[in-house]
Parts: C-alpha cells; sequence; structure tokens
C-alpha cells in the first residue's frame, strides 16, 4: 500500500475502527503514522492545530508496534492509532509548553501517566497541540505561540482552551486527541467543532504530568468524533495512579464499546435556568429539537432546580483564579523555563547565571515577558482574593458556594439520572470577536464550570447545527462516577441526531 493511498484509507477512521484494522492485519501501524503524517503537513498550515509534530518518534513507535507478535498486537486496544495531545501534557524528551513564552525552552523530563497509558495501549502519540496559554481562554487566541482556527469555518475559533486538540481531530488529522478541561476546555471546543467531549470526574484520570492551572478543577479528557471512540480513550487513560493522590483507589471500569441505555428507564432533568434569556436562538431550537426526539423514544424529562447555579461563573473566577495565582508563583526564572535576567535586556535568556545584586527585578522581568495578557489578569485577581483581609470576603465565600453548588446536584440526581442541557449559549463566534472583552468571553463557559466545581463527569455531544453550519453541542452531566450513565444517554443522542437529523 503506497503512502498516499494509506492517507485515503486512514482518514475518517476513528480510534476503535483503526486499532481494530491493525489488529486484524488490514492496516499496518507504519501506513497509520504515515496518513496522519501527511494530513498534518498538509492541512495543519492552515489551522495551526499543532505546536511539535514528533515525526522521527512516530515512525519508529509505529514500526514497533509492526513488528509486535499478532497475539501481543492483538491485546492492544489502542494498536496504531495516532493520538494527540494538548501541550501542557508532558512527553519525557520534548518541549511542554502550555502555550507560554515562560515555558517555550523547558523539555520534560518525564512523561504523564496518561501517556505511558496511551503508549502501553499501543497508541502512537503523534505531537503536541496548541492551547491558550496555562489552559486560561475560551478560543485559542491566548496561546503565546500562534492561534488555531476552526476547521468548519477558518474566519471562527474552535474554542478553548484545548482548540488545538479539537480543531486537529475535528479536520481529521488524528482520530482522537487529549484535552484538559478546568472550567469546560475539553466540552466547549468539541461543542465549536462538533466533537464529542468527555470531562471525567475529578479524580478519574491521573494528573500527573499535566501542568497545573487550579488543580482542584483540572481533569484530562477525550476529544473524539464518536461516543464509542470516547469511552474508549477514558477506558484506557483512567484508574488509580500512586503518583496523584486524588485519583480513586478502585476497580478499572470498562466502558467501550458504549451500549445505549433503556429509554423507557431513564428520567433526564432539564434546568429552566440553562434555557433562558441569552442562549443563541438556534442553539435553543437544536436543544429543543433533541429533547423533542428523546422523549418521542421513551424518556421522561423532568425539571430541575439548580438554585445556586446562577453563581457559578463568580465562584469559578474566584476559585479558579486563586489556585492559578498558587500554582504559577513556581514560574520564577530560577528553577525552569524563561529566565530574564535584566529589564532591559528581556531576551538575553542564554546564560544561566545570574546577577544577584537585584534577584526581584529578575522575578519582574522575567514574568513580565513570559506571561501574556489574561495570565498576568488571571494571577493579579487570584492574589487579590487570596491576600490578607480579603480571603475570607472572597475565596472563602467561593468555596462555601461551591458546596452549595454541588449539593444542588446531589439533590437533583436524587430525582433524575441525568441532567441535559446546552453546553455553550452559542456557535463559534469569530476571530477577535471576544478577545478584548474578558466578560463576554467568560461567559462562554456558563453552563461547564459547574461540572467543574462539583467534580461530575459531563460530556459534550453534537446534536444539530445552526444556519451556518457551526456544530452546536448538548451537554450530559451525571453523579460523580457515573461515567457510564453519561456514555449511555450520550450514545442515545447520538444515535438520535444520526436518524433525525
Amino acid at each position: 500500500m503506497t503512502a498516499a493511498k494509506s492517507s485515503k484509507t486512514v482518514r475518517n477512521r476513528g480510534c476503535a475502527e483503526t486499532a481494530a484494522a491493525v489488529r486484524d492485519g488490514s492496516l499496518t501501524a507504519v501506513e497509520c503514522a504515515n496518513a496522519a503524517l501527511e494530513e498534518i503537513v498538509e492541512r495543519d498550515g492552515e489551522l495551526g492545530a499543532f505546536l511539535e509534530v514528533f515525526s522521527d518518534d512516530v515512525l519508529e513507535d509505529a514500526r514497533q508496534i509492526d513488528l509486535e507478535s499478532h497475539e501481543n498486537r492483538a491485546a492492544l486496544p489502542l494498536a496504531g492509532v495516532p493520538i494527540a495531545l494538548k501541550d501542557n501534557i508532558c512527553v519525557a524528551g520534548h518541549r511542554t509548553t502550555a502555550g507560554s513564552k515562560i515555558l517555550e525552552p523547558w523539555t520534560a523530563p518525564y512523561s504523564a501517566t496518561v501517556v505511558d497509558r496511551l503508549r502501553a495501549a499501543g497508541a502512537i502519540v503523534v505531537g503536541k497541540t496548541n492551547l491558550d496559554e496555562f489552559a486560561m481562554g475560551s478560543s485559542t487566541e491566548n496561546s503565546a505561540l500562534g492561534r488555531t482556527v476552526n476547521p468548519h469555518d477558518l474566519e471562527r475559533v474552535p474554542g478553548g482552551s484545548s482548540g488545538g486538540s479539537a480543531a486537529a481531530v475535528a479536520a481529521n488529522l488524528v482520530p482522537g486527541a487529549l484535552g484538559s478541561d478546568t472550567g469546560g476546555s475539553i466540552r466547549q471546543p468539541a461543542a465549536f467543532c462538533g466533537l464529542v467531549g468527555f470531562k471525567p470526574t475529578y479524580g478519574r484520570v491521573s494528573r500527573y504530568g499535566l501542568i497545573a492551572f487550579a488543580s482542584s478543577l483540572d481533569q484530562i479528557g477525550p476529544l473524539t468524533r464518536n461516543v464509542d471512540d470516547a469511552a474508549l480513550l477514558l477506558e484506557v487513560i483512567s484508574g488509580f495512579d500512586r503518583r496523584d493522590p486524588t485519583t480513586v483507589d478502585g476497580r478499572h471500569e470498562s466502558w467501550f464499546p458504549t451500549n445505549p441505555a433503556n429509554p423507557q428507564s431513564l428520567t433526564l432533568g432539564v434546568p429552566a435556568n440553562w434555557f433562558a434569556d441569552g442562549l443563541a436562538p438556534a442553539v435553543q431550537g437544536a436543544l429543543e429539537e433533541l429533547l423533542g426526539r428523546l422523549e418521542a423514544i421513551g424518556i421522561t424529562l423532568r425539571p430541575v432546580d439548580l438554585p445556586h447555579e446562577r453563581y457559578s461563573i463568580a465562584t469559578y473566577y474566584v476559585v479558579a483564579t486563586a489556585e492559578a495565582s498558587s500554582n504559577l508563583a513556581r514560574y520564577d526564572g530560577v528553577r525552569y523555563g524563561l529566565r530574564v535576567r535584566h529589564n532591559d535586556d528581556p531576551g538575553d535568556t542564554e546564560d544561566p547565571t545570574l546577577d544577584h545584586s537585584d534577584i526581584d527585578a529578575m522575578f519582574a522581568a522575567t514574568r513580565t515577558a513570559g506571561f501574556g495578557p489574561e495570565v498576568k489578569r488571571r494571577i493579579l485577581l487570584g492574589t487579590y482574593v487570596l491576600s490578607a483581609g480579603f480571603n475570607d470576603a472572597h475565596y472563602g465565600r467561593a468555596q462555601r458556594v461551591r458546596t452549595l453548588i454541588r449539593r444542588d446536584f446531589a439533590a437533583a440526581f436524587e430525582l433524575v439520572d441525568a441532567i441535559i442541557g446546552p453546553t455553550t449559549p452559542s456557535t463559534a463566534f469569530k476571530l477577535g470577536e471576544k478577545r478584548d472583552d474578558p466578560l463576554s468571553m467568560y461567559l462562554s463557559d456558563v453552563f461547564t464550570v459547574t461540572a467543574n466545581l462539583a467534580g461530575l463527569p459531563a460530556i459534550s455531544v453534537p446534536c444539530g447545527s445552526d444556519e451556518a453550519g457551526l456544530p452546536i453541542g448538548a451537554q450530559i452531566l451525571a453523579p460523580p462516577f457515573a461515567e457510564r450513565t453519561v456514555l449511555e444517554v450520550a450514545k442515545l443522542i447520538e444515535e438520535s441526531s444520526d436518524s433525525g437529523a
């Protein structure tokens, strides 16, 4: 099989289908790797999805998979599947920039747990994708290393902060990718790019090797083109990790392949305030049409009340910025990454020796040159809410409201199996449209931040498109560690959309 034929053959295959073909010998891992590399060369120049492509490593890893015995290859759930990683996930021997100048020179000395698990399952790690700096943003316009565009419309954003991963999958450069989700950074770009994006329960997936934004909110999860592939990737990367004490110590669960739930036994909660003013008419129409289809196949819909949900954005931007302020204090020019030795010489980073006459000036110069405007904004907000005299009034109060939000969901889940609503208030907006309006940008995550605050599993699944053909996503949330419920409902939506669209 020629490389060109390989690209055409592999292009539209998902993760599960690709792995099955490699296991049965109808495709080789090298053919899959070459196809991904060709697609990236051909299309990524206009998309800006990748920051680094591991070309040599990709082909060597693929050759090793092809050299495995048939029996060994048959045991690999992701045999030969090219996977992209958001560039806040460490891969040993490669740069991990988090989309920031301050980490641009840094090479990771170790790999994240999710990377080790992907490779153990036979996946081929293709490279690193673009993101909003330190995962702080909703459009992937905040990256210090270039912007990413939406494959559905090159004048629109792909969402953020996992916009590079979403664009890579939506453009068929790779069949699957990993992102991170702190307040919607997997689900929002999934909705904008017409993908399935899954944020697992907090503690389901190890955060070891993930560059921290807000440690009590961050989770790694998959972006794929269908629900089964999301289930497969999640199954591979989840489980206890002694290097991350927040992970759950329990039996590893199996979710792949995903079976749709029995509609007649299912009750879905519909929060009325998610369908109020501010929701774009096309999004509201698509969700109402979806609810009608689900009700027609026997699902019971029930209104639910989330009385403290209206405080979620304010709560999130106190908790998240406070944790960001603490986590990003480590980037000081001393231990790793960018070092600026003099205020008047921001490019002087080659000489590792320090002028100790004014180390505070070095700290200030490094952080001024290394952090972008959005990161600086959030550090300042976080430092303020943690400062003496204001801690309890802001951070302490936000944590108490977070508890109330979690209790609201717990009460709702006593009445329903899962909650359904929109993922985003609109479809993908134009590049630059909200960049200078932080509040408007923050409101892009109004429906997603609650899952992170409450530690819930949540998925975005495509459910239609607007008049311009831009994708619309529906979001499903379920009780903690009810990933199976989320996937089963998502599978029903996927099947209803395929048959009803």
